[in-house]
């Protein structure tokens, strides 16, 4: 990394430092991470023809992607921690997480009410027999401890280590989320290739990061959750 560089970084640092600062950024992802509902929702409620031939499906669609986009951008803060040498990302970690967890349930209301009519019988029936929704029905349900354990007080009750063996099952959330994607659309999987790769990338990160810091070369990498 240059020296221009390495300064840019010491003061996006020092800047996440700040309490002011840091709460209009996390106000502003705040924001920016409603939208997608809030325009959906907008076109639900006031444009229901802006959602196509099958409003059900562009719904859960959305929202799907929306769980899954936030779920690789949880995965990313480390590596970018690492790459751009501002620690202070980790802080949105944990809310970019809760805001995956949250699009999850959106996702599954969603499912539930313009998908099956809230109709228990054909829940079920999908659950076992559909693989596409038990994988993501499984995910959802590896979410809720992480999101249930993501405090700080969480932490110092569980301690450390066991926190991070725990909290390791979003590497298996993300992994059934892009196969429920990937069973979904059968045919046409340009995308959940996409979002596969980028996964593949992530996890590439980590292995390469513990190979090195097993191997003595790279005590410098920070956890690689």
């Amino acid at each position: 990394m240059s020296t221009s560089s390495f300064s840019l970084s010491q003061r996006a640092d020092e800047a996440l430092r700040d309490n002011r600062f840091r709460i209009i950024l996390k106000l502003l992802v705040w924001l920016a991470a409603l939208y997608p509902l809030t325009a959906l929702s907008t076109k639900i409620l006031f444009d229901p023809l802006a959602l196509g031939a099958n409003p059900a499906e562009t719904i859960l669609r959305s929202t799907g992607d929306w769980t899954l986009r936030f779920l690789l951008l949880t995965l990313a803060i480390t590596p970018l921690r690492r790459i751009t040498s501002i620690g202070g990302l980790i802080r949105f970690r944990r809310l970019l997480g809760l805001f995956a967890f949250f699009y999850g349930l959106v996702h599954l209301g969603c499912y539930i009410a313009f998908d099956r009519y809230f109709v228990l019988s054909e829940i079920t029936a999908d659950i076992i027999k559909r693989p596409f929704i038990t994988v993501g029905f499984a995910a959802l349900v590896l979410m809720i401890p992480l999101a249930l354990t993501s405090t700080r007080a969480a932490v110092m009750r569980l301690g450390g280590a066991r926190w991070q063996d725990l909290h390791r099952l979003v590497y298996v959330v993300a992994i059934l989320a892009v196969l429920h994607f990937w069973w979904l659309v059968k045919r046409d999987v340009t995308e959940p290739l996409i979002y596969a790769a980028i996964l593949a990338a992530l996890f590439a990160y980590r292995i390469i990061a513990r190979v090195k810091k097993r191997s003595g070369r790279g005590s410098g990498f920070p956890s690689v959750r």
